[in-house]
């Protein structure tokens, strides 16, 4: 088998002003897929179009782009090369900007590290090494860079050097299944819900079926007796067509809901489609049930009124802020690839998972030293104390010392002595 040479770049990054996007990114993308079906949207703003045999060559690939994204009239940059970051750089440098392959290296030499997405923490230690550009990072021995910036280094050296391997993922066509049904009757019970939704819902799976595609998202809108609507959307664990599994979900996020009158009608729209097929590990009794999953959080959704949150970590002095929270995912997102995702800084620390209290004062007395008894009971072991400090580099000021103190019922406590008032 004979191999064939690239010569010249089939990949397009399009960058365009993320703060004006928003409302017409996923029009945008529609437009992209004109040019190639094969877009990986990054984010909104960032994409990349993958275009192996598409006619053409880069210059005509540019104008075409352009010329399809001129009625949003949104300032946009396009360049060219033959992989990701590669490209974004181009991008980010010259609007129109086109890498030879092969020439990667050079064309990136001359450029800034601000676009690796290093944190400027980072980015001053380099600078103090005397490296602050991508050419001067490429110089660098691999493996002592390595050892010295952790792993996430290795991607930054590589994509110096104009190497990038990260592939492209393209983005699920933006089409609907959908069903509907409207004026047979009026319904006032949950029961009657349900099973005049599991016919609709046997519509659509049917549909997807016959389409060879699977769900990632289900949207649900109502039309009440009164006139007014109601939407809900039900993400899916891992997409699917399985009847069964989506009407699961749809139970558990729509159980015990409570509305002002009757339902007269739905619409049941299967979106975010994907090619048909379902993911099958080596091993999958080591795996968990996405859908089990799915449908455990949707119950916890109609429960709590609110979606569940994730706790993570993150360095601070104090244990309040050690603590940031964001949405539950049945699956986890695809980090975007692109610069902005790389080199985020230190790595996330790995804390001991504590229960948040809000915070309130105690009362505390104290032997010896050290505290004997917390809102009148007993105090078994005690550890500490520790001096926090946060004044001149911090919007609230902080002077406190804090405890781990082990209470007579097996309650393990933080506390801490601020002036002269004790908290927990």
């Amino acid at each position: 088998m004979l191999a064939v040479k690239r010569t010249q770049p089939l990949l397009l990054c399009v960058l365009v002003d993320a703060s004006r996007v928003a409302p017409h990114w996923e029009a945008m993308l529609d437009t992209l897929d004109a040019v190639s079906p094969l877009v990986d949207d990054v984010a909104a703003g960032h994409a990349y179009v993958d275009l192996r045999g598409i006619p053409g060559d880069p210059v005509a690939w540019i104008a075409r782009t352009r010329a399809l994204l001129a009625p949003y009239a949104l300032p946009t940059r396009i360049a060219a090369a033959a992989n990701k970051f590669t490209a974004y750089a181009a991008a980010q440098t010259q609007d129109g900007a086109i890498c030879a392959v092969g020439q990667e290296r050079a064309f990136l030499a001359p450029l800034s590290l601000q676009l690796l997405g290093i944190d400027d923490r980072l980015h001053e230690r380099l600078r103090m090494l005397g490296v602050t550009t991508l050419g001067e990072l490429a110089r660098l021995p691999h493996g002592p860079f390595v050892r010295r910036f952790g792993m996430q280094a290795a991607r930054w050296h590589l994509c110096a050097r104009g190497e990038d391997p990260t592939p492209l993922f393209p983005r699920a066509q933006a089409i609907a299944i959908e069903a509907t049904t409207f004026g047979e009757g009026n319904i006032e019970e949950e029961a009657q819900l349900f099973f005049a939704m599991r016919i609709v819902l046997a519509r659509v799976c049917a549909d997807l079926e016959r389409c060879g595609k699977r769900a990632g998202m289900l949207e649900l809108s109502l039309e009440m007796q009164d006139g007014s609507e109601r939407h809900i959307e039900v993400p899916v664990a891992t997409p699917s067509a399985d009847e069964k599994v989506l009407d699961d979900v749809l139970r558990a996020k729509l159980g015990g809901s409570r509305f002002p009158c009757a339902v007269v009608g739905f619409r049941l729209r299967a979106v975010r489609l994907e090619e048909g097929g379902e993911a099958v590990t080596m091993f999958p009794a080591d795996d968990v049930d996405p859908q089990r999953v799915a449908v455990a959080l949707a119950r916890l959704e109609a429960v709590t009124g609110e979606p569940p949150q994730r706790a993570r970590t993150k360095p601070a002095h104090a244990l309040e802020r050690r603590f940031s929270f964001s949405p539950f995912r049945c699956h986890p997102e695809r980090r975007p690839e692109g610069p902005e995702s790389r080199g985020e800084g230190a790595p996330e620390v790995l804390l001991v998972q504590l229960c948040l209290f809000t915070v309130r004062e105690i009362d505390v007395t104290m032997k010896h030293g050290a505290p004997a008894f917390v809102d009148a009971r007993a105090v078994t072991a005690c550890e500490g104390p520790w001096r926090i400090e946060e004044g001149w580099f911090s919007e609230t000021e902080i002077a406190r010392d804090e405890y781990n103190v082990l209470l007579a019922d097996k309650s393990l406590l933080r506390i801490y002595r601020q002036g002269k008032h004790w908290y927990l």
